[in-house]
């Protein structure tokens, strides 16, 4: 009988908040930036993916290949995080994952979804949408729509 498969490390947190959602209980969206995307392309050596066509005509589960897989997954939301920051967003919202294969020797993995700008629904949501409206006619932006990302982040 096979074991289950266990990821040996903690999963990754991302310095924003991430959803497949396409709202977020107790937050309200006050700006939309658009579609943000993570893209990786990975593959592996030649030695394990012949050791994985071995395996796989045994059956069971090709552990390696679902490591990578699982490596890659985290590396395209990093780099989707990446992008939706770097537009000022504090969220992405209806998060998606596509994945397709390459020449039958690599793997790609895209995440994508919809960067936001989320403020919670009390009285400092309001207070932090006020601030935020104001940074914006004046023109200063992202400096210091980041500055106060951490707050609203659902942490």
């Amino acid at each position: 009988m096979s074991q289950p498969y266990q990821q040996q490390q903690q999963p990754q947190r991302f310095p924003i908040l991430l959803s497949t959602m396409n709202d977020v209980p107790g937050y309200r969206v006050v700006r939309v930036f658009g579609e943000v995307f993570g893209l990786t392309v990975r593959s592996r050596n030649m030695f394990s993916n012949m050791g994985a066509g071995f395996k796989a005509l045994a059956g069971g589960e090709l552990k390696g290949l679902s490591k990578l897989l699982s490596d890659s997954r985290y590396e395209a939301l990093g780099r989707l995080a990446q992008e939706a920051m770097q537009f000022g967003a504090n969220a992405v919202v209806a998060l998606r994952f596509d994945c397709n294969e390459i020449a039958n020797t690599a793997s790609e993995i895209a995440a994508y979804g919809t960067a936001v700008y989320l403020v919670p629904e009390n009285a400092d949501g309001q207070q932090a949408a006020a601030q935020y409206s104001q940074a914006q006619a004046q023109g200063q932006g992202q400096g210091q729509y980041q500055q106060t990302q951490g707050q609203y982040q659902g942490q």
